[in-house]
């Protein structure tokens, strides 16, 4: 039986979980959130326990790969409604910048353009630190919403606009993420004569 499937998951306080059919739907101060989990799984709440007890029916290979995962997706949305996700990232390179306007994320990534994002429903974004053409320091903002999934995919797609390059660090990454550097061909006529 799948480990983590079968460990009961916490109602915190605040936070209400319903369960009708295959629909789980999950709400809390943060927002609210429904999913609907595969055949072959059934979801019940232990109200004596404060917990959503997530089982399966069958042994087949399908439904048992799929018990983890149910119980991880649910556990995520708990935490989501309760607390909220939230993903900083940072834009690196002179020049380089972010600005919001409206519900359009704009990217000055070195590009002959600037990279425009249509902030998906659900997910709310903030700059934090706009970039000025010659600073040294680093534009930063934040994705944050109840949605793990969304706030993730939404970042990724944001950094592969301009990811990290290896010779001076320019583009987006997320923050605290470690950029392995590279040491740049050396000049060809340098120590000879």
């Amino acid at each position: 039986m799948s480990r983590i499937g079968k460990k009961p998951v916490p109602i915190p306080a605040g936070v209400k979980v319903s369960v009708a059919g295959t629909a789980l739907s999950v709400e809390g101060p943060k927002g609210k959130l429904s999913w609907s989990h595969g055949p072959g799984l059934t979801a019940s709440v232990d109200t004596a326990a404060k917990a959503v007890v997530i089982a399966r029916s069958n042994e087949e290979r399908q439904t048992r790969s799929l018990h983890g995962t149910a119980r991880s997706i649910l556990s995520n949305m708990i935490e989501g409604c309760l607390n909220g996700y939230v993903k900083a990232l940072e834009v690196y390179g002179v020049g380089y910048g972010v600005s919001m306007a409206g519900t359009k994320l704009t990217l000055l990534v070195g590009k002959s353009h600037p990279v425009v994002f249509d902030i998906p429903t659900g997910l709310k974004v903030e700059v934090q630190v706009p970039q000025a053409r010659g600073e040294t320091e680093p534009a930063k903002f934040t994705i944050s919403g109840v949605d793990k999934q969304l706030v993730g995919e939404f970042s990724a797609m944001v950094r592969r606009s301009r990811k990290p390059e290896p010779y001076k660090g320019k583009g987006v990454r997320f923050a605290g993420e470690y950029v392995r550097r590279k040491v740049g061909k050396a000049f060809a006529g340098a120590g000879s004569g």
